[in-house]
């Protein structure tokens, strides 16, 4: 073999050991992603239960989430004038399966327990990551009752939530808060309270009939617990 083509050997070897040098990469830049929730929602009184997901971010072109196991669960991709633009915040809603028809096992198992995995690409190339804690610790549904009083005082009352519901996995339960829904009426209240008196006007102003409410147990891991129930107002 020539000497010239030795040598062109010897700095395509290099190249290549150039190329493939350890951290060689250029990695992108990062920042944090300010909002990354992943969490249960179980309805007690239709039995079903679903994961919603929350991310909120500057400006994305490309979101991704991935489960404990680095499995990619969902990716999207911005296209058009989105893609230039971006898009901020994302919020979406599994579909919630009876649990009479899909056992609670299997749908915790395709849900385990662990760190989500948050990726937004910016529009100006900043890689937003955040990590969205799922845990099993969800609630049982509060035990509600209404009373409607005179003159337009309907007060909606439960018991403190502080166990799972039977059959579901045995976790510490800490309610930090209850959410009431009489629509379009909705409050927060504190994770001690136990009841809440609909506002006079808003009472006042509920037709004549039967009306449905929903009270929401929400557990420090974000998981939550609906109950529904219902008044009827002469």
């Amino acid at each position: 073999m020539s000497r010239h083509r030795t040598r062109l050997f010897l700095l395509a070897g290099a190249a290549a050991l150039v190329v493939a040098a350890p951290g060689s990469a250029k990695r992108r830049p990062e920042a944090p992603l300010p909002i990354a929730k992943i969490y249960f929602e179980y309805n007690s009184s239709a039995n079903d239960l679903g994961v919603h997901v929350i991310a909120d971010g500057e400006d994305w072109r490309r979101f991704q989430l991935e489960n404990p196991a680095g499995r990619k669960l969902i990716r999207l991709d911005a296209r058009g004038p989105y893609r230039e633009l971006g898009l901020t915040e994302l919020f979406f809603e599994g579909a919630e399966p009876s649990l009479d028809d899909v056992p609670l096992d299997e749908l915790l198992a395709l849900f385990p327990e662990g760190e989500y995995e948050f990726e937004a690409l910016g529009v100006d190339g900043v890689e937003q990551v955040g990590v969205g804690i799922l845990r099993h610790a969800i609630p049982a549904g509060p035990e509600v009752t209404a009373d409607v009083g005179p003159g337009d005082s309907i007060a909606i009352r439960w018991e403190l939530v502080d166990a799972p519901p039977p059959g579901f996995p045995s976790r510490p339960i800490d309610v930090v808060a209850y959410q009431v829904i009489v629509e379009p009426f909705q409050v927060n209240l504190p994770g001690t309270a136990t009841q809440v008196t609909l506002p006079p006007e808003f009472a006042a102003s509920l037709a004549p009939g039967e009306h449905p409410f929903e009270v929401l147990a929400i557990e420090a891991s974000g998981n939550q617990t609906i109950t529904e129930g219902s008044f009827t107002t002469q």
